[in-house]
């Protein structure tokens, strides 16, 4: 998927962010490992928010949302691209992860849609996949939405 823009990419992380992300920051720096941070940042943001495959296109611009407060303070539905950046934010806060541990990748859901989710490094040996938005059709932890393995057709509860 090269042809994607790397817009979606080169986020950085803010120096400054909302308080409500702080407080979830300082829950994650408690993490005994990396693995147990990525796993509480997955955790917690798939509880706030998920993905939706209609409304990846009936909300496009939201797509190109920048406000990390608007989007912190959202609940439901989240483009893959935003959900990514807030993963990001979150474990290069907790102190356990730099920004190049965090590897933005693009695939296509039933080959035709793009779409992105995360390598996150754990160390030189272990990498792992997190696909947020896919959480809610069935996507685990550690795997993600590509070609025709996009998960179910409807929304798991």
């Amino acid at each position: 998927m090269r042809f994607l823009p790397q817009a979606f990419s080169n986020r950085k992380v803010p120096v400054a962010i909302p308080r409500g992300m702080q407080d979830v920051v300082d829950v994650l720096k408690e993490s005994k490992t990396k693995m147990e941070c990525l796993r509480r940042a997955y955790d917690i943001l798939s509880e706030r928010y998920h993905g939706h495959r209609f409304k990846t296109y009936t909300h496009l611009s939201e797509l190109f949302s920048s406000d990390l407060l608007l989007l912190w303070n959202r609940r439901g539905f989240l483009h893959c691209t935003n959900l990514n950046y807030l993963l990001k934010i979150l474990l290069v806060k907790s102190e356990l992860f730099k920004d190049e541990d965090i590897y933005f990748r693009w695939t296509a859901i039933w080959f035709i849609s793009p779409h992105q989710y995360v390598t996150v490094k754990i160390n030189e040996a272990d990498k792992v996949n997190v696909d947020l938005w896919g959480k809610i059709y069935g996507i685990p932890f550690g795997e993600y939405a590509h070609g025709a393995r996009s998960g179910s057709f409807r929304e798991r509860t």
